[in-house]
Parts: structure tokens; C-alpha cells; sequence
């Protein structure tokens, strides 16, 4: 795409302030230590109409227990490393998942147990404060299921699943509603990449792993937007008051 990577202020200062925020929400995320200002001009087409403007560039430092991606065991199986792909999700595991015994022989099939049922978790966190991070591709979803690379994220000002904050989305495809099902589709290939180190019964339990995130999603979602409603207890009716209530907000 011609990118030079570099970021300008403006953009450095919401990533900033957003990382912040979404800690302090309870959300987990990478967080912001320092934002320096460059004295570098950068050149960029902010709303992509074709008006090209000199910005201030800048640089924020960011901060994460890990910057592992889905992408990150997703290209090496794709170049077919997989001694590389096994070291590496080795060294994944127990830096970062304690629960899982490196002796293990199902610490593969544990490990994406884990990060399903926690990126269920995150997008659901992310739909109950309104968050649309605006580029759900494998490369900004964190094996450690925290929100990463803030790049054209946006909060809803009103209940709209068609809400997208990317100019650069023509086709929708990260808008705030399709967030749970581009979640789906971006574990499904974390299952691809992780296949060539399973056994045949392994892919099958992970498979089923797999088609119970949509489950998880949807019972923490109802979890979270309970709580704000101040609803207690179970009954049968709480669903549709949600769905009364979300569709009402689109109305208005």
C-alpha cells in the first residue's frame, strides 16, 4: 500500500488516550507509556477523498505482556516451519498460559481452548462499552486476547451494528456488528495454522472447540449488558428485553 510507517500526532494522540481509557473500562489492552512528537512531516489523505495534507508526525510507546498474534503462527505454518511454529507456541505457553503443563500432551489443544474462549470474552467486553477497533484482521488479534494495534477504532455515539469507523471499510466488513463473527473466522484460522501439530482426535476436539465459541460469545455478552441493566437472577425474558432495548437505540 505505499505505507511508510510512520503515525502522525493526531492519530498517536487518540491511540493514547483510547489505550488508557479501555484499561480504566476494564477492557484488556496494550497501554500507552509515552508519546513523542517528531519533527518529521508526513504526509497523509486523512478522509481518503484525494486531499493530501502535511501532519506532524509522532510515535507512541506502547506496552503489552506480549505482542503475539494469530498472524504470527499463521505465517509460519503457511511457509510450512512448523519446528519453528512448535518452538515458538512452546515458548508462547509458558511464558503466558501457567495453567497449562508443558508435559502436556494436549497443551496445544488447551492452549486454543483458552484463547476462544478469552477472544469471546473480548469482544464481548469490546460491545458492551460500544468499541469498533476498525481493523479485525489476524495481525491485530492478540494470542493473549488483548485489544492491540488501535489504528482507525471508533466508539458509537448510537446503537448501530452498521457503525464503521475505517473510512477505508467500503465493504463493511469490521463494522461493529460483524465483530463477533470476524472473531469466529480469525480462530478459525488459528485452528488452521495449529492443525499440522495435532493428532486426528485433537483437530476433532478443537473443531468442536471452534463451533462453541459463538455459545461463549453470546453468554458473556448477555452477562455484561445484565449487569448495566441492573438485571439479577435468571429469567427467561432478560434476552428480549436486550434485544427490545438494542433495537430501540437504533430506532431513536
Amino acid at each position: 500500500r505505499n505505507g511508510d510507517g510512520r503515525a502522525v500526532l493526531r492519530s498517536s494522540v487518540r491511540e493514547f488516550l483510547c489505550s488508557e481509557a479501555m484499561h480504566y473500562l476494564g477492557i484488556p489492552t496494550s497501554r500507552a507509556a509515552s508519546l513523542v512528537v517528531s519533527d518529521d512531516d508526513v504526509w497523509r489523505d486523512q478522509f481518503y477523498n484525494g486531499n493530501i495534507n502535511k501532519e506532524r508526525g509522532a510515535i507512541v510507546l506502547r506496552l503489552a505482556k506480549s505482542w503475539f498474534r494469530i498472524g504470527s503462527l499463521e505465517i509460519l505454518a503457511h511457509s510450512g516451519e512448523l519446528d519453528l511454529q512448535r518452538r515458538l507456541l512452546d515458548f508462547i505457553i509458558q511464558e503466558h498460559f501457567p495453567s497449562i503443563a508443558m508435559n502436556d500432551s494436549n497443551r496445544y489443544l488447551e492452549f486454543f481452548s483458552t484463547v476462544v474462549s478469552e477472544t469471546a470474552n473480548l469482544i464481548a467486553l469490546w460491545m458492551s462499552v460500544g468499541f469498533a477497533h476498525g481493523v479485525c484482521n489476524t495481525d491485530n488479534f492478540s494470542l493473549l486476547s488483548i485489544t492491540i494495534d488501535y489504528g482507525p477504532f471508533g466508539f458509537m455515539d448510537s446503537y448501530d451494528p452498521n457503525f464503521v469507523p475505517n473510512t477505508s471499510d467500503d465493504e463493511r466488513r469490521y463494522k461493529i456488528g460483524n465483530q463477533a463473527n470476524v472473531g469466529l473466522f480469525n480462530l478459525s484460522k488459528l485452528l488452521q495454522a495449529l492443525k499440522p501439530l495435532l493428532d486426528p482426535r485433537q483437530k476433532q476436539l478443537a473443531s468442536q472447540i471452534l463451533e462453541g465459541y459463538g455459545e461463549r460469545y453470546y453468554i458473556r455478552f448477555t452477562e455484561l449488558f445484565k449487569t448495566k441493566l441492573g438485571l439479577l437472577g435468571e429469567n427467561e425474558d432478560d434476552n428480549y428485553l436486550i434485544a427490545f432495548l438494542l433495537k430501540v437505540s437504533l430506532l431513536c
